[in-house]
């Protein structure tokens, strides 16, 4: 073991995060007020989180109700709760049974063990392989990482689990091989990318990849985490391609606006195998997060609001197809669906983001030298010609960087 002497950060917190050098105090709908006073439009909502924006006054109307009632009682005991957000989740979806967690990492854990415990249940326990994608994310659990595969997240904490395999995006001669193995349970995908780059899995693709699924006993899981509840301008991301429906899905991020919460849904039939002890959380679904959550869901999936998703998204990429014909030096790709908005850069994603901050613009980061345009769902069309605006300015300090660099000067 090393002797070397090993610093304390200042702030005592772990060292894993590169933090962009502000600090908020409050937000309102689409913006940020920093500590200073400053103000930010908010194109990132928390990492597509906070999908009905900032102190959406419903959402605080339910947090002060329920802080005043109850917050925790754990899953012993019957949570009503619980009971009404699973009969609206079903309802609306493919589903017929919900289990409640407290992230989307944890959503997909379930998810996971869901697959394999089905196929335990029906004598076939050797079937665990589960099946993932090239630029996937699907949290930073041991499990998840695992199911994702990026080399840079796995690197450290030794050796790959086994009955996790990755394919490359868009392979479907290996998909097809990989699928028709006896050892095979699930494959797990996200409709549209949001990590890896913002990439949209096309509607026939999905489709194909249910028929494949059905025709080896397979199960299909979605990671809707990010592109779901609204994000894509339908209730969920698969919905575009009609049929494609799963037997699994996970969600979280916009479920609770910003409170943890997370959600696995399955068919009966899926679920078979999660029988009493198989799984539990002792926080997940608690009173205090089901109230908000409800609430939130409730919003989400009004129809006007999906449909203003629709009219923004189409604005956004209208205008942003303009920026990449004004800025080929810097634009490469327009690419995702709804408010899931990606920008492949020529120059580096962080700094074009840094830049953007200076412009009061927060965007996020992605995969493939992406940046992500991620705003709240609530987003008014004069919000987004805001956003398109300071894009351009962005892009136009991003062309003078550059421009400085290739000469030797500062900008």
């Amino acid at each position: 073991m090393s002797n070397a002497a090993v610093s304390v950060p200042a702030d005592h917190l772990m060292g894993v995060y590169n933090r962009a050098p502000l600090a908020f105090l409050r937000g309102e709908g689409v913006r940020l007020t920093t500590t200073d006073g400053e103000v930010y439009l908010d194109c990132m909502a928390g990492i597509a989180t906070c999908g009905l924006g900032h102190a959406h006054p419903r959402l605080v109307a339910a947090v002060k109700r329920q802080s005043e009632k109850l917050w925790h009682v754990s899953n012993v005991f019957r949570i009503p709760e619980q009971e009404a957000l699973a009969a609206r989740l079903t309802e609306a979806s493919f589903a017929d049974v919900v289990f409640f967690t407290n992230s989307g990492a944890e959503a997909l854990e379930c998810a996971l063990k869901t697959a394999r415990k089905y196929h335990a249940a029906r004598g076939a326990p050797e079937r665990i392989d589960i099946i993932g994608f090239e630029g996937a994310f699907h949290g930073r659990t041991y499990a998840t990482i695992n199911a994702a595969g990026n080399p840079s997240y796995l690197e450290g904490f030794g050796p790959k689990l086994p009955g996790y395999v990755q394919l490359n995006f868009g392979d479907h001669d290996a998909l097809k091989t990989a699928i028709a193995q006896p050892t095979t349970a699930a494959v797990l995908v996200e409709p549209v990318q949001g990590e890896g780059g913002a990439r949209a899995l096309p509607d026939a693709c999905l489709r194909g990849l249910r028929e494949l699924c059905d025709q080896h006993g397979v199960l299909l899981i979605f990671d809707e985490v990010q592109c779901g509840l609204g994000r894509t301008g339908q209730l969920f991301a698969h919905e575009w391609a009609g049929a494609a429906t799963p037997d699994i899905m996970a969600l979280a991020k916009a479920l609770g606006n910003g409170f943890p919460v997370g959600a696995c849904l399955a068919t009966a039939k899926a679920a078979q195998g999660m029988t009493v002890g198989a799984h539990g959380s002792t926080y997940g679904g608690n009173p205090f997060a089901m109230a908000v959550a409800l609430e939130t869901f409730d919003e989400l999936s009004k129809p006007d609001l999906l449909a203003h998703v629709r009219e923004v998204a189409g604005y956004f990429t209208q205008q942003l197809e303009g920026l990449k014909t004004r800025f080929p030096d810097i634009i490469v790709d327009i690419r995702g669906r709804g408010l899931l908005i990606g920008i492949k850069l020529i120059p580096n994603n962080r700094a074009f983001m840094a830049l953007a901050r200076d412009q009061h613009l927060l965007i996020a980061g992605g995969g493939d030298n992406c940046v992500r345009l991620l705003p709240p769902l609530v987003i008014s069309l004069e919000e987004a010609r805001e956003a398109v605006a300071k894009l351009e300015a962005t892009c136009e300090a991003a062309r003078q960087a550059a421009l400085a660099e290739q000469s030797g000067t500062t900008p």
